[in-house]
């Protein structure tokens, strides 16, 4: 769709990869699925769903062992990503490295991505 040939449109880190191994064969799904919303403080937030089966407008990202599929009205906004999965003493969870995005909220729940409309 958005993606250069050759290069895949997200990276994982081992330790986001591993965390969706263990979601997929947890929930028995063939991947997760990334998107965007609007929503949040700053504009817009991303989504993180399990998938049965893939979506063939999807962009598909398979990286050891990990499925992910970028939703088609989220994949310009993704190029370039590199998801990680950090734990710390409070929580856990996906982190997104996008340098697509201009702004984000003091909580971190939300982004703007540059050139967006202001909402």
């Amino acid at each position: 769709m958005f993606g250069i040939p050759g290069k895949q449109a997200v990276s994982l880190t081992p330790a986001a990869a591993g965390q969706i191994r263990r979601l997929m064969d947890r929930q028995a799904a063939q991947g997760l699925r990334i998107g965007i919303k609007k929503g949040g403080c700053a504009g817009m937030e991303y989504t993180m769903d399990y998938v049965s089966e893939v979506n063939p407008m999807d962009e598909v990202v398979e990286q050891d062992g990990a499925r992910v599929m970028i939703a088609p009205m989220a994949q310009m906004f993704l190029f370039g990503t590199e998801i990680d999965y950090e734990i710390s003493a409070l929580e856990a969870g996906f982190k997104f490295n996008n340098p697509n995005v201009a702004e984000a909220c003091g909580c971190g729940e939300s982004i703007k991505f540059k050139d967006q409309p202001a909402t």
